[in-house]
């Protein structure tokens, strides 16, 4: 077998990769910081900045240089790729996001936060800011996570039914408009969402303190992903996946139905003040 050629020794990890280029676009020019940001505009320290991977940018510098680079969509594909590269994430997560992308159906526990596939952005940005991030940190997971929300969207979106518990809808944010905004979400119909809420009134279940997510794979097989304050854990063990599906079924048959769920959200909105007008 002849020896596999090797076409480049930039990185394939996306986000390296979408640096990588910025900086040798650049440096091919023969251009300083300052220099491009004269001619492209923007501050010097953004392109800076993403040139060492401390920050991804928005799409319309991206795009400023893909045109003044005469590269077409070229940074553009490479920097959505960055966007949605898993390796943002910590590293407990990554296999399970990679798995979580093939699924084919999708089923769902949530103890005290929403699904973070139904998390709106304000949601999304006061949970992690709660969690300690700020800055930049905290600006690129939010696009990280955001964009999570794409795996429900379009013709092929996979199905999803997630049963909340009533908490979920009790620890409001400090936001009182993201949290109408959140609330407003949690009652919108997608054809491929099945949302359940499961009241207090419902008593103690084998889920109680655990969020679980189930995963059906196109090979038949199904994962479950559970999750706590301290720590997440990826299940593929079959014997475990059943017990925890057991569990699920349990609560699932406690629950509201969609309809029944819908009209609970709305009662809860209605106790959420509205900001006065300006």
């Amino acid at each position: 077998m002849p020896q596999r050629l090797v076409v480049t020794e930039m990185s394939h990890e996306p986000r390296k990769r979408f640096a990588e280029e910025l900086r040798r676009l650049r440096t091919e020019r023969g251009l300083t910081l300052r220099d491009l940001a004269k001619v492209v505009g923007w501050d010097p320290s953004l392109f800076g900045k993403m040139e060492r991977g401390g920050t991804l940018g928005g799409p319309e510098v991206v795009q400023a240089l893909d045109q003044y680079y005469g590269t077409g969509p070229l940074l553009l594909i490479v920097w959505e790729l960055a966007l949605a590269d898993p390796t943002q994430f910590k590293e407990q997560y990554r296999r399970y996001m990679m798995l979580e992308a093939e699924a084919v159906s999708l089923w769902h526990y949530a103890v005290s936060a929403p699904p973070g596939l139904l998390q709106t952005d304000g949601y999304v940005r006061e949970a992690l800011a709660a969690g300690g991030l700020r800055g930049e940190e905290l600006e690129q997971q939010v696009e990280a996570r955001v964009r999570r929300r794409k795996l429900l969207e379009g013709e092929d979106a996979p199905p999803f039914r997630t049963v909340m518990s009533e908490a979920v809808l009790r620890m409001q944010l400090r936001d009182k408009r993201a949290w109408r905004e959140q609330l407003v979400f949690l009652t919108e119909a997608r054809p491929n969402v099945t949302p359940h809420i499961l009241p207090f009134s419902a008593g103690l279940h084998g889920l109680t303190n655990t969020d679980t997510m189930f995963l059906r794979l196109s090979d038949g097989r199904t994962v479950a992903y559970t999750e706590n304050d301290v720590r997440g854990e990826l299940i593929e063990e079959t014997e475990r996946v059943e017990r925890l599906q057991r569990a699920y079924d349990a609560v699932r048959d406690l629950a509201l139905s969609p309809a029944e769920s819908r009209s609970f959200v709305l009662r809860m909105l209605e106790e959420v003040p509205c900001e006065p007008s300006t």
